[in-house]
C-alpha cells in the first residue's frame, strides 16, 4: 500500500499547490493530524491549498472548523483553498446543514460514489 494511504490524512507538496488528502472517517479522534496537515500546508504558503475530500465517508464538526479556519487564513493571506470532491454524501450534508458549502469552492475531479 502506498505510503500517501496509510494515513487517514496526508499532505503533499508541488510549487504551487499544498494537497491535503483526507479519507475515511475524520472526526475529533483526528484532530492533531488535521491541524497538523493545514499547520504543514500554511508553513509553505502555497497559492493554492487543495483539501481531497473525496474518500471522506464521515465527518463531523471538527473538519467543519478546520475548513473554516484554514479558509479564513487563506482568505486573509490572498490565497486560494479548494475543496475536491466529489464529496461524499456524509461530508455534503455536513457542509450543507452547517450552512457553510455555499463559503467553499469545490472542485469536481473523478466520478460520483455512485458511478
Amino acid at each position: 500500500m502506498p505510503a500517501a494511504f496509510e494515513t487517514k490524512v496526508h499532505v503533499t507538496r508541488y510549487e504551487q499547490v499544498s494537497l491535503i488528502t483526507m479519507r475515511g472517517e475524520v472526526d475529533h479522534d483526528d484532530t492533531e493530524a488535521v491541524e497538523a496537515a493545514f499547520a504543514e500546508a500554511d508553513q509553505a504558503a502555497p497559492s493554492t491549498t487543495a483539501v481531497d475530500l473525496s474518500q471522506v465517508t464521515f465527518a463531523d464538526s471538527m473538519l467543519l472548523n478546520a475548513l473554516l479556519d484554514a479558509r479564513r487564513r487563506h482568505d486573509a493571506d490572498g490565497r486560494d483553498l479548494i475543496l475536491l470532491g466529489p464529496l461524499q454524501p456524509a461530508v455534503t450534508r455536513l457542509l450543507t446543514l452547517s450552512g457553510t458549502y455555499d463559503h467553499f469552492r469545490i472542485a469536481r475531479t473523478g466520478p460520483t460514489a455512485a458511478s
